[in-house]
């Protein structure tokens, strides 16, 4: 008999565990975005553990990100505990009645915005969104991949703008793709662009994020988040690893190559490509939620959608070893 999946996010291996308790150890967790190969934690100094961290190291983190996401001076740069952070907190510091998302996409938005009261509808189209008192654009999409460009999402921004409305645009996996970043719009007093450290560069339990917004709407949430918002060793690696440009072209080197292998063996299984960027990749197939089950009973979580049963998605193996029983487990040695 089919198991349904019900797990309701990437990363849920204890749920996994509780449900295929019998599965292979250790498990093989394909069903987030991050980067299986993190940024080379630097050493830490003591103080960062030991003392509530200090305005300079937040300007040093700011400076950083400021630089490495190529934002205009005319515009803020607010860290928090993970771009999820201020998924939540943005309904409560901005409310809004009427919400749009571009979708299908990350549930976490629409589930934020209702939660705040909002009446929120899921659009099709770029042009749709002018509509609504706040509207989302995750670029790219998560989790088909789908990808804007600045010059697509700048007019929308303007008539947000004008209409004073809020534009919100994810950009949690757009650090590989710098170019499609709108970061440089975020002069336009409506425009919030969130950013997403942990998923690049491998560290999500770090839990660091950015919003690059207007300093009126950066004062706003800077005053929700309250005072050390981020760790004092989140901010120290933040800041190294931001303004290492030569590791970050590497990784997305090394990713998009394992990406374009991971099609290929999703490709001999008989799964058909749906999009992706190059830290997952989606796939359909007939009968998704039985691969799902037979992939976690071979101890490797893939990302199950509910909403789409044909849907799978599955992020990129950390090594030779989880290459070798991901290939072992669709059947194509």
């Amino acid at each position: 008999m089919t198991v349904r999946p019900s797990i309701a996010h990437g990363g849920r291996l204890d749920e996994a565990r509780r449900l295929f308790p019998a599965a292979p150890q250790p498990w093989i967790d394909l069903s987030t975005g991050v980067n299986p190969h993190p940024y080379p934690l630097p050493p830490i100094a003591p103080e960062a553990w030991t003392r509530l961290p200090d305005d300079r190291a937040f300007d040093a983190l700011e400076a950083a990100a400021r630089a490495a996401y190529r934002a205009p001076p005319a515009a803020a740069i607010v860290p928090g505990a993970g771009a999820q952070s201020f998924i939540q907190l943005l309904p409560r510091v901005f409310p809004a009645r009427r919400v749009a998302v571009l979708g299908f996409s990350y549930a976490e938005h629409a589930a934020c915005w209702a939660a705040a009261g909002a009446k929120v509808e899921t659009v099709e189209t770029v042009e749709q969104l002018a509509s609504f008192d706040a509207a989302v654009i995750v670029n790219p999409n998560n989790p088909d991949g789908r990808a804007l460009s600045s010059r697509e999402i700048a007019p929308l921004a303007e008539e947000m703008t004008r209409k004073g409305k809020l534009l919100v645009v994810d950009e949690s996996f757009v650090d590989f793709t710098p170019t499609r970043s709108v970061a440089a719009l975020t002069a336009v007093s409506d425009l919030i662009v969130l950013r997403s450290f942990g998923k690049a560069y491998g560290l999500a339990g770090l839990r660091l994020g950015f919003a690059i917004c207007a300093f009126e709407r950066a004062g706003r949430l800077r005053a929700a988040l309250g005072p050390w918002a981020v760790s004092g060793p989140a901010l120290a690696i933040g800041a190294r690893a931001l303004g290492d440009l030569r590791w970050l072209q590497a990784a997305a080197a090394a990713s998009a190559a394992d990406a374009a292998r991971l099609d290929s063996l999703l490709e001999r299984a008989g799964f058909g490509l749906v999009g992706g960027t190059a830290l997952f990749r989606l796939v359909r197939h007939d009968k998704a939620a039985d691969w799902f089950v037979r992939l976690c009973e071979k101890g490797i979580l893939a990302r199950a959608f509910p909403e789409r049963p044909d849907w799978l998605r599955f992020g990129l193996p950390a090594g030779e070893s989880a290459w070798a029983r991901l290939t072992a487990a669709l059947e194509i040695a």
